[in-house]
């Protein structure tokens, strides 16, 4: 088996799980100084570029699955690189599973799909996708999931979307949040009672093990929580304790941090650096975002492995040490 982003986050401990589950995976990917030296003597690597359409065919050349959880995950990229590697790479992915023969393709995509800015409840795999998305990144992945689905004609295919991955050794939006509140700069953006799902990382991988197998998921969307709806800034108050920084505030207007956000990522264009603070990072701190999970415990016959309470536990004993 195959695994794009294979060096990331989820994609080492998608490796893990097939490892544990008797599969020789083979991680493709770029940054391999971020791949766990333990991890790295157990699997085969390939050193490719999502944009290099001939070495990712070539990639899937002799295997019968792939897992593409290769993705330019930020939100405010340049949009040619972000479209190349997220859209391109999905093509260059879905042609070379054809050429190749390859029986199955797991896509991991996002519920941000679904997520226009407004409040999303309970929401299933039907929700309708918004008219804005909230990012380009967004957008990207919804164009992927169209050409998966166009595919599935020839190439059994299934659609996974991760809410809120979390975990020891994320390095996407909790980090940020820490590095904000250290700066006394996170605000509680909006009324502060929004709930969302999370969802702890091992449980992803399983979920994306499940889907490799599983007859009853081919053609199929499946969103991936814990299932266990959180008040999101609640979790940052516990966490930010825990690390012994100052809890976030105070409350700023949704409508005002927007405006700010807006401002910031206009600056910091200017300046040729990340933004500290952009639009879609207000609008996931403001808005309830929970899903139901009944389709993937009902046909994958997904479990989550680790209860939220023990994943935010293990999360924060990771954070302790690293400091």
């Amino acid at each position: 088996m195959l695994i794009t982003g294979g060096t990331g986050f989820l994609g080492q401990h998608v490796a893990r799980e097939l490892i544990a589950a008797g599969d020789e995976p083979i991680v493709v990917g770029r940054a391999f100084d971020r791949l766990d030296p333990t991890l790295a003597v157990q699997v085969e690597t390939r050193a490719v570029d999502l944009r290099d359409h001939a070495a990712v065919m070539a990639a899937c050349a002799g295997v019968d699955a792939v897992v593409h959880a290769g993705a330019l995950c930020s939100p405010t990229g340049p949009r040619l690189l972000v479209r190349a590697v997220n859209i391109g790479g999905t093509a260059s992915v879905i042609a070379g599973c054809r050429r190749h023969g390859v029986r199955r393709l797991v896509f991991i995509s996002t519920p941000s799909v679904v997520f226009g800015g407004r409040d999303v409840v309970a929401a299933t795999e039907d929700a309708p996708f918004p008219r804005h998305f909230i990012s380009y990144y967004a957008h990207t992945k919804k164009v992927g999931e169209d050409l998966v689905r166009e595919a599935a004609s020839d190439l059994e295919s299934v659609i996974l979307r991760p809410a809120a991955l979390f975990g020891p050794g994320e390095t996407a939006l909790l980090p940020r949040l820490i590095d904000m509140a250290r700066r006394h700069r996170l605000p509680i953006v909006g009324g502060g009672g929004n709930f969302v799902d999370l969802t702890y990382v091992e449980n992803a991988a399983q979920a994306i093990a499940l889907a490799l197998r599983c007859d009853h998921a081919v053609g199929r969307t499946f969103t991936i929580t814990n299932g266990e709806p959180v008040q999101l800034w609640d979790v940052l108050r516990r966490v930010l304790t825990a690390l012994g920084l100052p809890p976030p505030g105070p409350r700023l207007p949704l409508f005002v941090a927007l405006l700010l956000a807006r401002l910031e990522e206009r600056a910091a264009a200017r300046a040729g650096r990340k933004p500290a603070l952009t639009r879609s990072t207000v609008l996931l701190l403001a808005r309830t975002q929970t899903y139901d999970i009944s389709a993937a415990r009902r046909d994958l016959g997904y479990r989550p492995r680790v209860p939220l309470e023990e994943g935010i536990t293990r999360t924060l004993a990771a954070l302790r040490s690293a400091r």
